[in-house]
């Protein structure tokens, strides 16, 4: 069986590289007739190559990847870093079958465990890559500027699946640590820097086209990847009966009926949840309703890649609980602890319940992992201790949501905003600190980062009498450019005045971005604030951090249904 699936998992991978770079292949020079003109596209070429690369954390690298472009369209210059970041991700992909065929017999499950994933996240690398080939390939430059958030977007997704990938290897286990490093040297690293160079091309075009006037007039632009709303916000592809649904948000149930209907009583179609996910039609358009009675359900759910739009609703967070026990201690790496994981883009989850039972001493045991862009969830409680929600890539709304835990309870390495919410900070192990956030900004051009605007940041009841004694915080660099905004919030006294807390020793403490804006309660006060933070906004620099600016909201979320502040909601 697991020959099969090597070999099935190969050939599906070389079919996408024979699409993918023919897709994004770089567009050969073209003589124009004229040694004047090639003169003067070759210096325009020049500068333009030496602009995008100035501030490169890898000039050299950057100067390698583009020099050969012959061409002075700068979407040629995005062609070309995402072509190579392709190249080095089917590279590290490769290598993950091999190393798996290697270990198939003697390893550690800790090992196979960790290379299944890396396989796993390495295919959405690919996807993702694929979707920044065609978008460039379809467009005219000014038009890929204008795609900027989907273009970063889905190249920081790169990012975030790379460094799951690692994070998934123990390194004081000395078989993992092996393992780890041959991936890293066999094309890991370069998948990082590579990506990290595609976001900073991305970022320099913009200016690029105004320093040179390279404001090119040619077809325009395709809109074919876009989630393409009318002028009431919604997708072209919803239904009358979807409008019908998402326009009455509160009723509970829709007009019509759900696609499927989960109950343990069995009056639904369905006993299991993952039951009714797996009856998503091969193909199906538009929205997929799935209803879940009242009930527990002691089970481990998985939305895949191939079945968006999804709608699941319950009868409310104290009714429909979804729930599993999973832990790091038990045997399961973190991302397979997940209780409940979406990788679907436009999933929607309201008036339900996802936890994690396998308490402070299960260590790493997530209760819900959400990979899908545009995914979004209101009247929810998600319940954990350490690692509750792994907000793993792209972007991603909750409203009017519980979330609770203990140490880096939020975390992960997407565009996550936390809005009108409870954040219940649960009492810990006896030798743990409390942490709200850990984000994985890797990278200085990722858009990624959590923000919390208008929450309650308080604690849970099992906290509330060792509140003062047991330290909490808001905040700890995970990764390199670990970004935390914290605006509008009522802040409890459980806070410590310090606010965060460094992750090992001096580690990112130059590069973190953590930050606040008008807050409110015991726990704000900013004055005794650590130095290495970035400190208070102003209200220009936090309005990049509302609903609009940091998740494009007013482009997918009406659809949803879910309400939202699309800017500020008190100052």
């Amino acid at each position: 069986m697991m020959n099969k699936k090597v070999v099935v998992s190969a050939v599906s991978i070389i079919l996408v590289v024979g699409v993918t770079l023919g897709v994004i292949g770089i567009v050969s020079y073209k003589n124009k007739g004229s040694s004047n003109n090639e003169q003067q596209e070759t210096n325009t070429q020049n500068k333009a190559v030496a602009y995008l690369c100035q501030n490169s954390d890898d000039p050299k690298l950057c100067h390698d990847t583009l020099d050969s472009v012959n061409s002075t369209d700068p979407k040629e210059y995005i062609k070309a870093v995402v072509e190579s970041a392709m190249k080095t991700v089917i590279s590290s992909f490769n290598l993950t079958d091999k190393i798996e065929v290697e270990h198939r017999n003697g390893s550690t499950r800790g090992i196979k465990m960790a290379v299944e994933d890396c396989k796993d996240l390495l295919q959405s690398a690919i996807a993702e890559l694929q979707a920044s080939g065609v978008l460039v390939q379809e467009n005219n430059a000014r038009s890929v500027t204008d795609r900027e958030d989907d273009l970063k977007n889905w190249l920081s997704a790169v990012i975030a699946y790379q460094q799951s990938c690692l994070d998934g290897f123990e390194a004081e286990n000395e078989g993992e640590k092996a393992v780890q490093q041959q991936l890293q040297t066999g094309g890991l690293d370069n998948v990082e820097k590579l990506t990290g160079l595609a976001l900073d091309v991305v970022s320099g075009i913009s200016e690029l086209l105004s320093v040179f006037d390279l404001d090119l007039d040619v077809k325009p632009a395709s809109r074919r990847l876009l989630n393409k709303v009318d002028t009431e916000g919604y997708p072209t592809w919803l239904s009358s009966r979807d409008r019908k649904l998402i326009e009455q948000p509160n009723t509970g149930h829709p007009i019509n009926g759900p696609n499927a209907v989960v109950a343990q009583d069995g009056s639904g179609q369905f006993k299991t949840i993952q039951e009714a996910v797996n009856s998503y039609p091969k193909g199906f358009e538009g929205r997929f309703t799935i209803y879940v009675k009242a009930g527990i359900y002691n089970e481990y759910v998985h939305i895949t890649k191939k079945q968006p739009n999804i709608f699941m609703y319950g009868d409310g967070p104290t009714k429909t609980i979804v729930t599993g026990n999973r832990s790091y201690t038990s045997g399961w790496k973190t991302i397979q602890t997940a209780t409940f994981t979406t990788v679907a883009d436009g999933f929607t989850a309201k008036s339900m319940a996802i936890e994690n039972t396998a308490g402070p001493e299960g260590h790493q045991a997530v209760a819900l992992r959400v990979m899908g862009d545009r995914s979004s969830f209101f009247d929810c409680a998600i319940r954990g201790y350490q690692d509750t929600l792994y907000a793993h890539a792209k972007r991603q709304f909750y409203r009017n949501c519980e979330i609770s835990g203990t140490v880096d309870f939020i975390f992960g390495y997407g565009s996550t905003l936390v809005q009108n919410s409870r954040i219940l900070i649960r009492k810990p192990m006896d030798n743990q600190q409390n942490i709200v956030v850990a984000d994985g900004t890797a990278n200085k051009q990722m858009r990624t980062g959590i923000v919390l605007q208008n929450c309650q940041i308080m604690p849970d009841a099992s906290l509330n009498a060792d509140r003062l004694t047991i330290k909490s915080y808001l905040a700890r660099p995970w990764k390199a450019f670990s970004r935390a905004i914290f605006m509008e919030n009522e802040i409890g006294d459980l806070i410590q005045a310090d606010g965060y807390l460094p992750w090992m020793g001096s580690m990112y403490l130059d590069t973190c971005y953590f930050a606040e804006y008008a807050n409110s309660g015991p726990g704000a006060a900013t004055n005794n604030r650590v130095k290495w933070g970035h400190g208070v906004l102003t209200k220009d620099e936090a309005t990049q951090y509302t609903a609009e600016s940091w998740l494009q909201a007013s482009t997918w979320l009406p659809a949803t249904g879910v309400a939202f502040d699309s800017v500020f909601t008190k100052a």
